[in-house]
């Protein structure tokens, strides 16, 4: 049985210095993963909001993405759709095209 990786940042948004601003976990690789997993995941890594970058759903999409509290999922929050944006650049997940980035979210 083949295992795809599974890649897990903790990020700081919103500050230059490390420790600062909001935590925030990004997950890349988890596209099989269960709802249940993900809020496991969420729970363990026991951040404000775990986010799980996925492949899109929608054609105008350049991503898709799944945001946890250790609690529930939320359909849309602030730093983290932008620290994942942030993520999803320097990871080469995405690419803008035209200048943009388009992220599916639950709502926003």
């Amino acid at each position: 049985m083949s295992v795809d990786p599974i890649r897990f940042l903790q990020l700081d948004v919103f500050t230059r210095r490390a420790g600062g601003g909001n935590p925030l976990g990004v997950v890349f690789g988890a596209e099989h993963w269960t709802d249940g997993g993900m809020q496991r995941f969420a729970r363990w890594a026991n951040l404000v909001e775990t986010t799980f970058v996925l492949p899109p759903t929608r054609s105008d999409a350049s991503y898709r993405l799944r945001i946890f509290s250790p609690q529930r999922e939320i359909p849309f929050a602030g730093h983290p759709t932008i620290g994942s944006a942030h993520a999803v650049l320097e990871t080469g997940f995405a690419t803008p095209v035209d200048g943009s980035l388009v992220q599916e979210c639950l709502a926003g």
